[in-house]
C-alpha cells in the first residue's frame, strides 16, 4: 500500500481553513454593511474586521462586487435559516407570539444589512439583479412560513392580504428601527396586528 502524500494530508485542513476564511469575510461584510452602510464597507475594511489580509480577501473575492454579491446570498440564506428556526416544534398557538417573532426578524441586524444591500443595489447594476432575485425568494419563503405559523387558510377572502399586510408592517417597523428603537410603540402595534389576525382568521373558521 502506498503512503499518503504530504499534499494529500494537507488538502483537507487547507480546504477547511479556506472555508473558514470565506465565512469570516462574509460575516464581516454583513456586519460592516449593518454598521457603516455601502459607502463605508470597502474590501479593506471588511478584511480588517475579518482578521485577514486584503490579499487573502481578494483571493476569495477578487472585487468588491464579488464580495457583496456573495454577501447578498449569505444574508438571504441566514434570514431563511432564522425564519425556519423560529418555532422548530411548530407554532406556539399564540398569534401574538408569532407576530412578535416575525417583527423581531425585521428589526435585527440581518434585516439591517439587507436594507443596506437594497440601497446599494439601487445604484449598482451588478448587484441589482442578484438582490432582486434573492429578495423575491426570501419574501416568498417568509410569506409561506408566516401562513404556516399563523394557521392561516389563504383560500378564505382577505386572509392572504392580511398576512401580507403583517409582513409589510413588519418591514416598515424595521425601517423605522434604523432611526430609533421605539420598543413600546412596536409592542402596541404587534398586539393590534395579532388581534386583527385573530379576528380575520376566526371569521374564516366560522364561515366553514
Amino acid at each position: 500500500m502506498g503512503g499518503v502524500s504530504t499534499a494529500e494530508r494537507d488538502r483537507v485542513p487547507k480546504q477547511d481553513r479556506s472555508r473558514a476564511t470565506r465565512q469570516r469575510l462574509l460575516e464581516a461584510a454583513v456586519a460592516c454593511l449593518a454598521e457603516h452602510g455601502w459607502a463605508g464597507s470597502t474590501v479593506s475594511v471588511v478584511a480588517e474586521r475579518a482578521g485577514v489580509s486584503r490579499g487573502a480577501a481578494q483571493h476569495h473575492f477578487p472585487t468588491r462586487e464579488d464580495l457583496f454579491t456573495a454577501a447578498v446570498e449569505y444574508v438571504a440564506e441566514e434570514r431563511s435559516t432564522a425564519l425556519r428556526a423560529l418555532f422548530p416544534q411548530g407554532a406556539a398557538g399564540d398569534r401574538r407570539v408569532v407576530v412578535s417573532a416575525l417583527v423581531d426578524l425585521y428589526t435585527g441586524p440581518l434585516f439591517r444589512a439587507a436594507l443596506h444591500l437594497w440601497v446599494a443595489a439601487s445604484n449598482e447594476e451588478q448587484l441589482r439583479p442578484r438582490v432582486t432575485e434573492l429578495e423575491a425568494r426570501v419574501g416568498r419563503e417568509t410569506h409561506r412560513i408566516a401562513v404556516e405559523l399563523l394557521g392561516a387558510d389563504e383560500s378564505e377572502p382577505g386572509v392572504r392580504e392580511t398576512v401580507q399586510g403583517l409582513l409589510d408592517m413588519a418591514r416598515g417597523l424595521g425601517l423605522a428601527n434604523l432611526l430609533t428603537d421605539d420598543q413600546g410603540r412596536r409592542e402596541r402595534v404587534v398586539a393590534q396586528w395579532a388581534a386583527l389576525l385573530d379576528g380575520t382568521l376566526r371569521e374564516g373558521t366560522l364561515r366553514d
